[in-house]
């Protein structure tokens, strides 16, 4: 079907997976291998160099200056004001700290659509909500006694103001993605988001001895750099042009099931009752969200009760 949501449910799906190993792997170079605005300033630079180099390779897209303008506020809400803070949350918090505060995302996306695009808040959603939430902090909280990272209210904080600078990009700028394809949005959105970040990673990165740096850490940067920011971010606006917000930031409970998984495969952990409860519950919680009926729905409802109220 031409319009069939299963595309970017499965964009959304992978993105999430690959941004459950994001968040150990960065955890482990920052801030004792990397400066945090090192490693930002890597995500940035990186993605740029990848998308504009795919540019080259794809079909041309105009953009008028109008658009060229909403791009770069998209870039500070999607980019600036959400990678950078994650970033120097993470340094100065725990892995479990950050994951239970990402876990916010569907919560307040969900309010911010309700005021801002008029998306309503619905049984059915609220639900589904409350649901992927519990899954999530089930599978959190059961582990939190293994973490061992230092844990920061400030760092908590921080990562909180990213959520909410993202929850805005998905609520404000949906009709400006749904124009354009994953490789023209990112291309100027990583451009202008590297411009941004250069003049508070200068020094950072000026700082930093690259040639001590072994090559096991130059690994961890690559995946950073091009899966977890350059092959999500291909992927995520395949989701945002057919889904609501609060169904794409549902898909952020995926990350710790993603990240228990991985600590078994490894031998750090072992297969229990919590993480088949927990990968139920996140998966009924989006199932809900997903059904639940959007405004477009409520209205076209509405209009028909009239006509047949008219007839």
């Amino acid at each position: 079907m031409k319009n069939s949501k299963t595309p970017g449910h499965i964009a959304l799906l992978v993105a999430n997976v690959i941004f459950g190993f994001n968040t150990p792997i960065s955890r482990s170079l920052i801030p004792d291998t990397l400066d945090p605005f090192v490693l930002t300033f890597f995500r940035m630079s990186g993605a740029m160099v990848l998308f504009w180099t795919v540019s080259l390779f794809t079909k041309k897209e105009h953009v008028p200056a109008k658009d060229i303008m909403l791009l770069f506020f998209a870039s500070i809400f999607a980019l600036v004001l959400n990678q950078m803070p994650f970033i120097a949350g993470l340094s100065m918090t725990s892995p479990i700290d950050a994951s239970i505060v990402i876990t916010l995302l569907p919560i307040v996306s969900m309010f911010l659509a309700a005021i801002i695009i008029k998306e309503p808040i619905t049984l059915k959603k609220v639900l589904g909500v409350v649901i992927g939430a519990s899954g999530a902090l089930l599978l959190i909280l059961n582990h939190a006694s293994a973490d061992t990272g230092g844990r920061s209210m400030w760092g908590n904080l921080i990562i909180l103001g990213g959520v909410i600078s993202y929850s805005l990009y998905l609520t404000l700028f949906k009709g400006l993605i749904s124009r354009y394809s994953p490789v023209t949005l990112m291309k100027w959105m990583f451009l202008f988001a590297t411009v941004l970040c250069l003049p508070v990673c200068y020094r950072s990165i000026a700082a930093t001895d690259f040639a001590s740096l072994p090559a096991n850490v130059y690994l961890r940067i690559g995946y950073v750099v091009v899966f977890a920011t350059f092959i999500t971010y291909m992927l995520i606006p395949i989701g945002q042009k057919v889904l609501r917000p609060t169904t794409i930031s549902m898909y952020n409970y995926v990350q710790p099931i993603v990240a228990a998984l991985v600590a078994v495969a490894l031998g750090l952990d072992t297969f229990g009752w919590d993480k088949v409860l927990s990968g139920v519950l996140v998966f009924t919680g989006v199932y809900f969200v997903t059904v639940s009926k959007s405004k477009a729905q409520l209205d076209a409802e509405k209009a028909n009760k009239t006509i047949k109220g008219e007839k």
